[in-house]
């Protein structure tokens, strides 16, 4: 007989899943995961130049590039694949491969000897992890939807406040232990991450049913007119704003070491990425109060607007405080991009799809974290670093042409919650 929505309700081991309980236990573990990945990887131009011995100037743009772009071309290519598996069998289960997947290759890093191993392992990286989008599609699901965009800003505090404290910690830490052992340091609090995940988690039991997820596209089609039109411009958006933002992440790196010297370069790099990431989350955390006087299409635009002129700023700066400070800036407007984005395409998505939706989503971003760097690398290796901090910025103000023109506003879905129920296979987990 099929399961009622009332008989699982008064069913005697049936526990309601409290979505703030969720999102504390995934803010700790997201921040913790991501101090793991931001220990090391800012440091990646250095790592090549002082542990690998690649020599300051065209080779090390090009190899910078190449190895900061392998995990995003791998995970862009998986992420899709662990989004649909997240429909069908658990955003949880997701969520723990990415972080152990991730933990593993981080830590091995540090045990490379070349320039291709290590790109090796970024890729293998990119393809076992991906816990930023496993997290957001738990948070999106289990959330009440007229709190969405306040949940997604929370959780992308944690991923900015991971990013902020673990370069600083990893520029400190690498001054006692050397650049290999910050690597080793990562791989294990990407591990210690998966903790809170496995004790404090829950998902609501139809997350959790094994039957046939219905097909994207059908769902996609019934929902309001335009939404797919309106998901491929999002996801769009977030692949430039990626690849605006990576692209200049490794270039303020070899910018710094033009203009000082390695070991200068280190601390000026831990200092640089902890005030990013501070200024990513106060923006992930305030920008909701912005949606109370206007609209997602607004804040959206000006952000990408500013942030195309402050990156322009990164490459017309002739200090490093004046670099570090437009790069600040630039940070405190993409940490309003992420996850105005994010809360954009959840309430253009129906429910039962959203992690499938969100793991194309990430594809995305993951594209744009490979063709950012990549692009940069090769720019700054033909024409300077200058010259790709410059391309950057425009990337951004093409941004926000995209989000002016062709964005549109989304819904606010103000239905409570719907009552837990267990699709039946008869109905392919179809309503």
């Amino acid at each position: 007989m099929k399961t009622t929505s009332r008989s699982l309700l008064l069913h005697p081991y049936y526990v309601p899943v409290d979505w703030r309980r969720n999102l504390a236990a995934l803010w700790l573990a997201e921040f913790t995961a991501i101090l793991g990945f931001s220990f090391a990887f800012p440091f990646l131009p250095l790592f090549l130049h002082q542990e690998l011995h690649i020599a300051n100037g065209p080779e090390l743009r090009f190899w910078t590039g190449i190895s900061a772009s392998a995990t995003g071309f791998a995970l862009a290519l998986t992420s899709p694949i662990w989004g649909r598996l997240a429909d069908r069998y658990g955003r949880k289960p997701m969520l723990v491969r990415a972080m152990v997947g991730g933990g593993i290759s981080v830590g091995l890093m540090g045990l490379t000897q070349s320039a291709l191993q290590l790109t090796v392992l970024r890729g293998v990286q990119g393809a076992s992890s991906g816990t930023v989008a496993a997290a957001t599609a738990l948070v999106a699901t289990e959330t009440p939807s007229e709190h969405l965009a306040w949940a997604l800003g929370i959780l992308n505090s944690a991923i900015s406040l991971g990013a902020a404290a673990g370069p600083a910690t990893g520029a400190l830490a690498a001054n006692f232990t050397g650049l290999r052992a910050i690597f080793l340091a990562g791989g294990g609090l990407l591990l210690l991450a998966a903790v809170p995940v496995l004790l404090f988690v829950r998902e609501s039991p139809r997350r959790l049913v094994r039957a046939a997820a219905p097909p994207t596209m059908q769902v996609l089609r019934a929902a309001r007119p335009g939404t797919v039109q309106a998901l491929v411009v999002l996801m769009v958006a977030q692949a430039l704003q990626q690849t605006s933002f990576g692209a200049a992440q490794q270039l303020v790196v070899l910018r710094l070491l033009d203009l000082t010297g390695a070991k200068q370069a280190q601390a000026l790099t831990g200092i640089t990425f902890a005030g990013s990431g501070i200024a990513t989350a106060l923006a992930a955390v305030t920008y909701s109060r912005l949606l109370r006087r206007t609209n997602y299409r607004t804040v959206t635009t000006t952000a990408s607007i500013l942030m195309g002129f402050t990156l322009l700023g990164t490459a017309l700066a002739g200090t490093p405080p004046l670099l570090i400070a437009t790069f600040v800036i630039s940070s405190f407007v993409a940490g309003a991009l992420i996850p105005a984005f994010g809360a954009m395409i959840g309430l253009e998505t129906p429910r039962n799809i959203q992690a499938t939706i969100f793991g194309v989503g990430s594809s995305a971003i993951a594209l744009g974290f490979g063709f950012g760097p990549l692009i940069g690398g090769f720019v700054a290796s033909a024409a300077g670093v200058q010259a790709g901090l410059a391309v950057a910025g425009g990337i951004a103000l093409a941004l926000a042409l995209l989000i002016g023109l062709m964005a549109r506003e989304p819904l606010h879905r103000r239905e409570p919650p719907s009552a837990p129920t267990l699709p039946s296979p008869a109905s392919g987990g179809g309503k």
